[in-house]
């Protein structure tokens, strides 16, 4: 058994224009609500705003997969948990999942892999010791969490038997 626990960002609020005309969340503010907790994750290695200015390197993201599992709605608040699956010298795999609030209500599972990136040359580079030295320790930590099912998950429709 583990203590390990997710990293935690603040509580988000589900704004009315985010919503479609289903009356939910719509897909792409989901990403949105990602994108600001990853923004506070990377914060935490020392890897924000005025990281990017100081050094003109950031992080881009290469890919996604995105598991919608319960609506949310217009005024509901939602809390990220972040979770590093892993990482190299230039990247980290990770996954957020987005609850209702302070509950169990699992509303969607991002799966996500980041690149550190040189704005000069626009292309992938290593992460400073420094940073990289934060992603270790808290890869360490998560280390002992289970894995959402959502993980590597492939998308498809089943075989049809004709």
């Amino acid at each position: 058994m583990t203590n390990a626990k997710p990293y935690t960002g603040r509580l988000q609020q589900i704004e009315a224009a985010w919503t479609d005309y289903n009356g939910h969340l719509n897909m792409a503010n989901y990403l949105v609500m990602f994108d600001r907790a990853a923004d506070e994750l990377f914060t935490t290695f020392g890897c924000g705003a005025d990281y990017i200015k100081r050094t003109n390197c950031s992080t881009f993201v290469l890919e996604t997969h995105t598991s919608y599992a319960n609506e949310l709605k217009a005024g509901e608040q939602v809390r990220i948990e972040s979770h590093i699956i892993g990482f190299d010298q230039k990247r980290v795999h990770f996954v957020q999942q987005m609850f209702r609030a302070e509950s169990l209500y699992l509303a969607c599972v991002l799966e996500v892999m980041m690149a550190h990136v040189d704005l000069t040359t626009r292309r992938i580079s290593a992460f400073p010791p420094e940073i990289l030295s934060g992603i270790e320790q808290m890869a360490k930590e998560h280390a002992g969490l289970p894995l959402p099912p959502q993980v590597g998950h492939v998308i498809g429709l089943p075989a049809i038997k004709r």
